[in-house]
């Protein structure tokens, strides 16, 4: 049995991935190592905490002692890299921390890996010749979009927060393992991720949860903000296909072709609880609009080609299908 390194796997994408990975792939074991900061949920996993698959591990992926103790305990074959400090608002107050995590944390997991993998740069280790890096990024390092357009693999970075910034060094930390070691390497840059488990203060748990305690729904500006939205579930089939399937050194967008800006959103949000849960007035007049944050970008939208014509992969949620399932969840989540 193989046994592989997940960071961050308390968070909303990594908690959706390991009870997704580990029921399709038998022959692997899943360390989960995660700080359990705000963004991370212990509760997130409690499908798998049984699992005799599946071992959890509270810690920082700056411990460089950590890290080593566990590579030298469990041998791992491959890393699949989620933990990252993601909130853009929180960003802007706490710089440091996104700096820190971002930069400094997967550098240190590149580096230890390399070490425990290889001898030299171009020569890896007997029995250690397909280990791979898995990092999982974003499509916001590459800043913004006017009305047309899409980002793709080629497209010039241009992050415009301290978050996106950061996790935009931490691609280029992943890409100089690959071109100065030849260490096997995959980054994925996905769209704006939706569904369970995500966290409180994201924006549709964040509608959903304000629309069901009668409180005011917030939206940043005039709510023209668009993004490309992908169901969790779709983001995860396609990082266990890059990371099983995917060329070394490649990078892969992975987008939902779900376009949708915050208006829509929320509207569509609204007009389901209206229908699943109707009270004397729609939801929608609790609609209310915000100062917009600083470097609000205006529209991201990936172009999805390359995962789709080179492996095979297909979103196959729509936000409307998707949507539903997601209210679903949440709906069970807060009226306990």
């Amino acid at each position: 049995m193989q046994t592989i390194l997940v960071t961050g796997g308390a968070g909303f994408i990594g908690s959706n991935f390991i009870p997704f990975f580990l029921k399709n792939n038998s022959e692997y074991h899943v360390v989960n190592l995660d700080l359990l900061t705000y963004a991370g949920d212990f509760a997130n996993l409690k499908e798998v905490e049984k699992s005799d698959r599946y071992t959890f591990v509270e810690g920082d992926i700056c411990d460089r002692n950590l890290v080593e103790s566990l590579f030298d305990k469990h041998s791992f074959t491959g890393v699949i890299h989620f933990a990252a400090e993601s909130h853009v608002d929180n960003s802007i107050t706490n710089p440091d921390a996104f700096v820190r995590t971002n930069v400094f944390g997967t550098f240190n997991l590149l580096d230890v890996a390399k070490n425990y993998w290889m001898d030299s740069p171009n020569v890896y280790k007997r029995g250690f010749e397909d280990c791979r890096f898995h990092h999982i990024s974003t499509d916001e390092v590459y800043g913004t979009l006017g009305e047309t357009g899409l980002f793709t693999e080629e497209t010039s970075y241009a992050p415009n927060s301290p978050y996106s910034a950061s996790k935009a060094s931490s691609d280029f930390m992943v890409r100089s393992y690959y071109h100065t070691y030849g260490m096997n390497v995959v980054t994925t840059n996905c769209s704006n991720n939706y569904g369970p488990k995500q966290h409180d203060e994201k924006l549709i748990p964040t509608i959903i949860r304000k629309a069901l305690s009668g409180e005011q729904i917030p939206i940043y500006g005039d709510g023209k903000n668009i993004r490309d939205w992908l169901y969790v579930l779709d983001h995860c089939k396609g990082i266990e296909m890059v990371f099983r399937t995917g060329k070394t050194g490649e990078t892969y967008n992975i987008g939902g072709k779900n376009e949708r800006d915050n208006l829509y959103i929320v509207d569509t949000i609204c007009e389901i609880l209206d229908t699943v849960i109707p009270k004397e007035k729609s939801y929608k007049e609790q609609i209310s609009f915000v100062k917009d944050r600083p470097g609000h970008d205006f529209r991201y939208a990936i172009d999805a080609s390359k995962i789709e014509e080179s492996l095979g992969w297909k979103a196959e949620e729509n936000f409307e299908t998707g949507i539903k399932k997601t209210i679903e969840w949440y709906l069970a989540k807060y009226q306990k």
